[in-house]
């Protein structure tokens, strides 16, 4: 799809990201990365084995984020490691396309947590996180769309994945897993084309917020029917009788 590929500026990798942060700093508690290039049509053709990684914030993380991630002061205290040293890390994971990379995730609430974890640390790596959101993406904008629920609500990562008929691998808030499965969604809305098209009539179909007359006839093309000119005219003129 050209309205994605022209989001990524014309680079051939992409780093599907996503970050947990603590409940009430959104501070970065762990991030997991997923390395990918794509070929001229956006498709997925390799793919580097994930890394995740558990990072040290300043403040508390809250209960509330501990019981949906998981993830509890204890194991920061063991194995997690700076928030400079873990954008260290994630360059060096993606090497030497790092400059030359799209750092995708879902929904913006990622570059929050990254925003706030530089304000906390006063050695974080400035240029790095930089060049992150330089090259920024939301995919949950561009996927949403196309592709809404009943009530035009944006959808969850999971329930996307379930339009697709996608199987969600591993456990939901796992950085890790939110990351591979985000790239797996990705792959699949740019290949399923079909899906998406049939998904975008049913969402255009739903749309109310254009002049009624507009909204006649949209909703007669969502449901396959021929409309003409004089249609329009039509209900324009029944509008402003």
């Amino acid at each position: 799809m050209k309205r994605v590929l022209k989001a990524f500026k014309g680079h051939k990798h992409i780093c599907f990201l996503d970050f947990e942060g603590t409940q009430f700093s959104h501070e970065m508690i762990a991030y997991g990365a997923v390395l990918v290039t794509i070929d001229k049509n956006g498709y997925i053709i390799k793919r580097k084995a994930p890394i995740k990684r558990l990072v040290k914030p300043k403040n508390a993380i809250g209960r509330y984020v501990e019981n949906l991630t998981g993830i509890t002061r204890l194991d920061i205290d063991r194995f997690g490691v700076s928030f400079s040293q873990a954008m260290k890390d994630l360059k060096k994971y993606c090497g030497l396309v790092f400059k030359k990379c799209s750092f995708v995730t879902f929904g913006n609430h990622d570059i929050r947590i990254l925003n706030q974890s530089i304000s906390y640390n006063l050695d974080s790596p400035k240029e790095l996180c930089k060049v992150i959101k330089s090259n920024y993406v939301d995919f949950q904008a561009i996927i949403s769309e196309f592709i809404k629920d009943e009530k035009n609500n944006v959808l969850s990562l999971a329930h996307y994945m379930d339009v697709f008929h996608l199987k969600f691998d591993g456990t939901a808030h796992d950085p890790q897993y939110d990351a591979t499965n985000l790239a797996t969604l990705y792959d699949t809305f740019m290949k399923q084309k079909d899906v998406v098209l049939t998904e975008f009539r049913k969402n255009i179909g739903r749309i109310t917020y254009h002049p009624a007359p507009v909204d006649k006839v949209m909703k007669k093309l969502a449901n396959g029917q021929a409309v003409t000119p004089e249609d329009l005219d039509t209900f324009m003129k029944e509008y402003i009788a």
